[in-house]
């Protein structure tokens, strides 16, 4: 299957199983991946992370095929306006 066709095909759903089998190192039924599959499943999720998902991670593939490292100063303040709901300041209240 060539890249473009595993994209189209992969659900959100299944693009977590992977990432949690990648991380586990064992499908979901508890079987245990086997070097070549862990191999072609970590391709597999690192190709959905570098097409699809905008991640949010301070190290990822890009698009292209590289890897893409965030500085620590980036991803703290990316990072800080995720979680910001409001800021106030002393006057404020």
């Amino acid at each position: 299957m060539n890249p473009e066709m595993l994209l189209k095909s992969m659900t959100p759903e299944v693009y977590q199983k992977l990432l949690q089998a990648v991380e586990t190192g064992k499908w979901l039924d508890g079987n245990r991946l086997t070097e070549a599959q862990r191999e072609t499943t970590m391709q597999a999720v690192m190709l959905y992370q570098a097409k699809v998902l905008k991640s949010d991670q301070h190290m990822t593939v890009g698009a292209s095929g590289e890897i893409v490292q965030k500085s620590r100063q980036q991803f703290k303040q990316e990072l800080n306006d995720i979680n910001t709901i409001a800021r106030f300041t002393e006057n404020d209240i």
